[in-house]
């Protein structure tokens, strides 16, 4: 079965950074395009950071540009989302997301994870 599993979530003070892990199983890791999203209580949820199959090009919403950074291993099955320069704001619960498209664009896959809380406050 599909399983991703995001972990290192937790409370730090404003200014602290976090390193946040998803563990990918039950399908081919290497094929798809992998991202970070965030939800925060009361607001849809949000793209973060997404990383192309080999790593070799990734995006970054405008909001994380700078402060957070996306990468992956795909002998490890593994993409991780490094935080610095944390904010109140980032307050959210953190979602790994893979995603495969066919060469036209259209999604033939797309998986989510159960979500990890990251807390920034003082």
């Amino acid at each position: 079965q599909v399983q991703l599993v995001e972990s290192g979530g937790g409370l730090v003070q404003p200014g602290g950074s976090l390193r946040l892990s998803c563990a990918a199983s039950g399908f081919f890791f290497s094929t798809y395009v992998m991202s970070w999203y965030r939800q925060a209580p009361g607001k849809e949820r949000e793209l973060v950071a997404s990383i192309t199959r080999d790593g070799g090009s990734t995006n970054y919403a405008e909001r994380m540009k700078g402060r957070f950074t996306i990468s992956r291993d795909n002998a490890k099955n593994t993409v991780d989302l490094q935080m610095n320069s944390l904010k109140p704001e980032d307050t959210a619960v953190y979602y790994c997301n893979a995603a495969r498209k066919n060469a036209f664009g259209a999604l033939l896959r797309n998986y989510w994870g159960q979500g990890t809380q990251v807390t920034v406050s003082s």
